[in-house]
């Protein structure tokens, strides 16, 4: 096997959620970029429409509007992917939302809104997706499925994000629950957990903090598009075909050097 031949993604099935901006975009640009054909999903159709037609230039991406929150969206972008693909061999399960509040004031609708997205649409999708899973699974080629956690799940986080980081460290405990469940079918399951990139979520936080997480990281810099992509190929390629269980922290340093 060649070196190309380990690292691609030709002739697989892909889905992104949150797949139109941030992390989720680098990640399904990278994807087609490897040769897979890539649905992403976003709740802004619009947006979702503009990112799709902008990685088509390079592949095939294909956009589906959803909102993951509910469990019958999970249901029901799941049967469109279905309906679709007769298999599926990657789902990155990456849509999430954040909510900062000072403790005292810490609404309980943030944690019903962080938790829904999340934690409980991975679930959810990865459920309903299963059965396309296990129609793409060979034992040397397994299935793969890769959750978006967050250093915030490893560490305590700087900013009051209570809902936010405990969400992450259940992802991060769920991957690990999810990839002995789902072993014996040939899917693995692993976890990365980013640091700083430039996305929507953290644009605030850079713009207010940049230069500081900057000098804070031990390699002296905030992530960029292809290192997120990076490490999204190897899980999903051959080349990460015997990895599940694991939370990949891709961060500079920042969680695990202290």
């Amino acid at each position: 096997m060649t070196i190309q031949e380990l690292f691609s993604l030709e002739g697989k099935v892909a889905l992104v959620t949150g797949g139109s901006r941030g992390i989720g975009l680098m990640i399904a640009r990278g994807f087609v970029e490897a040769g897979a054909r890539v649905y992403i999903s976003s709740r802004k159709a619009d947006v979702c429409e503009a990112a799709a037609a902008e990685l088509s230039k390079s592949g095939t991406c294909v956009a589906l509007a959803a909102d993951l929150s509910t469990q019958a969206e999970c249901d029901r972008l799941a049967a469109e992917v279905c309906e679709r693909e007769p298999a599926l061999h990657v789902l990155v399960n990456n849509a999430g939302a954040n909510w900062g509040a000072p403790y005292a004031e810490y609404p309980d609708s943030a944690w019903d809104k962080v938790l829904a997205l999340n934690v409980k649409s991975i679930f959810h999708l990865t459920r309903a997706l299963t059965p396309r899973l296990v129609d793409a699974a060979t034992p040397e080629d397994p299935a793969r499925v890769i959750n978006i956690g967050s250093i915030d799940g490893i560490q305590v986080p700087l900013l009051e994000t209570y809902a936010y980081s405990a969400s992450k460290a259940a992802v991060h405990h769920m991957t690990r629950v999810l990839a002995r469940k789902l072993a014996g079918k040939s899917i693995t399951v692993n976890a990365v957990a980013p640091g700083p990139f430039e996305s929507k979520m953290m644009e605030a936080t850079l713009e207010q903090f940049g230069d500081s997480i900057r000098a804070s990281c031990p390699l002296g810099r905030i992530g960029a598009p292809e290192d997120m992509a990076g490490v999204a190929i190897y899980l999903a390629s051959r080349a990460g075909a015997y990895v599940t269980g694991t939370v990949i922290p891709v961060d500079g340093g920042i969680a695990t050097t202290r």
